[in-house]
């Protein structure tokens, strides 16, 4: 089943984003990956999914 990241894009598009593994509950972001992770494990998330939102939404057809 497809899932909807188009609120986690409009608010943290540019940066890295630590998830829970639903995938779609943020639990720490910033603009490093080192950093992101460092935050999401005071979170008491250890091992999320880790993903670079990016800037600017380019069409993929694959």
């Amino acid at each position: 089943m497809p899932i909807d990241w188009s609120k986690i894009y409009i608010k943290y598009k540019g940066l890295w984003v630590a998830l829970k593994d639903d995938y779609t509950t943020v639990v720490a972001s910033g603009n490093t990956l080192e950093e992101t992770l460092k935050l999401a494990e005071k979170n008491g998330v250890s091992d999320p999914y880790l993903t670079k939102v990016p800037e600017k939404l380019m069409p993929f057809a694959g």
